[in-house]
């Protein structure tokens, strides 16, 4: 299989988002979906304080020639995808440049400071100001509401996949996924995680057209 040319070597992706939502998962799908293309895909992950509910992020360094650490440096990120908003501007803050594209979903997830009155969630026009001005382009996904739509609010991780996919950063589309995905999942829930990428692709390429 002839690989696509990355728009750089090694690419450097970033997914991140709290514990519970299935980045991980996401990352290895995604990594598993390019390295049956041919690419040499190396993940490192990084855990919160809880796994779920703490911050959790994926580093993703994606080549067409050979291995590379799993740690991405510092400002070199090309891609984040952020599952939660605040976790975007988090990782732009260490990882971020004036050309890394962002695609994060808009639904926030409040820490337990916030749940119990002892800290602000900044508003989310805040939050997209804020990533706007610290990357190149960001488009920004309600994913969250289209995953309940789907059937199952745990779903965001799909739905942010698809939204990747409408990027064409990298060559990675609805075929792919179906391959990966088919080898661990029964049909039922295979059907509905593909409505699901669907679903993502679709409101990625409308909020981008």
């Amino acid at each position: 299989m002839k690989m696509i040319a990355l728009p750089a070597d090694p690419f450097n992706v970033i997914i991140t988002g709290v514990g519970g939502q299935g980045n991980v998962m996401a990352s290895r799908m995604l990594g598993n979906a390019l390295a049956r293309k041919g690419y040499h895909v190396t993940i490192g992950e990084t855990f919160g304080v809880s796994q779920r509910g703490g911050s959790v992020m994926s580093h993703m360094r994606i080549s067409e020639t050979s291995s590379w650490s799993p740690q991405i440096p510092r400002g070199k990120a090309h891609v984040v995808v952020a599952l939660e908003p605040s976790e975007a501007l988090r990782v732009l803050g260490v990882y971020g440049n004036e050309t890394v594209s962002v695609i994060s979903n808009t639904r926030p997830i409040h820490p337990v400071g916030v749940i119990a009155g002892e800290s602000e969630y900044p508003a989310f026009e805040d939050l997209a100001r804020a990533i706007r001005e610290l990357s190149g382009a960001a488009l920004f996904i309600p994913a969250t509401d289209a995953a309940i739509e789907a059937g199952n609010p745990i779903l965001v991780n799909v739905i942010m996949m698809g939204a990747v996919s409408a990027g064409g950063m990298l060559p990675f589309g609805i075929d792919d996924f179906r391959e990966v995905a088919s080898a661990t999942m029964p049909p039922e829930r295979l059907a509905m995680n593909l409505e699901a990428f669907t679903r993502g692709k679709v409101l990625a390429e409308k909020k981008g057209s």
